[in-house]
């Protein structure tokens, strides 16, 4: 992987250092994650092969030095190349200088030389798509609700219409309830962001956790017959037509070396 693409977010993040808002500096978001999530194509087996040795043997161990943890990696079953990469931040200031203290870090250059510095003749994906998301501030850090073998996750965007609608969508899981009618009935999440850069914004995106498919079609029978969930579903202001342009919904397999 060549250093301008290694672990970044979207060239909007150099936007962002040049014209100072750092929002940590500016305490936005105090407390709360910066969640980047990555979407890696391949063009063949054999990059798709040497991306998991990279992430397991090299990559993976390199984060966590540096504190990102923990780094979950899904694959999608219905297609076999995507991957997808969760880094839960502690601040932007992390997120941000992750390229600069990625190769910093000798033993990741060393180990990783044959893969940060590949040339075009042997690339080791076809591209990443990046996204920048703030974590809500009633759920401020990644969980861990499934761990067993045979694990699921569901990872939803909700594309609104404008941005006072994608605020409002918010608010209807940060204070009108929705994650805690979420986790009374098992719909248990690992993370939700607002994505500050990325693409089809304004967006939210949130995943969920189970311990296999049969546990999340069972919980999402439970949620839409929740009488807290009918009761907002209903209110005007939070309806579907009106906060809502597209959702995509993906179901994911963890990686065997996934931390998540």
């Amino acid at each position: 992987m060549n250093r301008r693409h290694f672990l970044t977010v979207s060239g909007s993040i150099g936007l962002v250092t040049a014209t100072g808002l750092d929002a940590s500096a500016q305490g936005v978001g105090a407390g709360r994650q910066y969640l980047v999530l990555q979407k890696y194509s391949f063009g063949t087996e054999e990059q798709r092969g040497g991306f998991d040795a990279f992430m397991k043997e090299v990559a993976l161990p390199a984060l966590n030095r540096l504190g990102v943890q923990p780094v979950g990696v899904f694959l999608d079953p219905k297609e076999p190349r995507p991957v997808y990469v969760l880094l839960p931040h502690p601040d932007a200031d992390s997120a941000l200088s992750m390229n600069q203290r990625l190769l910093a870090d000798a033993e990741f250059a060393r180990q990783g030389a044959a893969f940060i510095d590949a040339p075009k003749a042997s690339a080791p994906y076809a591209e990443i798509e990046s996204w920048l998301m703030l974590a809500f501030k009633a759920m401020p850090k990644v969980e861990l609700p499934a761990k067993g073998p045979n694990r699921v996750f569901q990872l939803r965007t909700y594309e609104s219409p404008s941005l006072k609608t994608g605020q409002k969508k918010i608010e209807m899981f940060n204070d009108a309830g929705e994650i805690r009618i979420f986790r009374e009935t098992g719909l248990t999440p690992v993370f939700f962001g607002e994505t500050l850069f990325g693409g089809k914004m304004p967006n939210l995106t949130y995943m969920l956790g189970f311990e296999g498919e049969e546990q999340q079609k069972a919980a999402w029978s439970t949620f839409v017959k929740h009488p807290d969930w009918r009761k907002i579903s209903s209110m005007p202001e939070y309806a579907d037509a009106r906060v809502i342009r597209g959702i995509t919904n993906t179901l994911l397999k963890p990686a065997p070396y996934s931390q998540i």
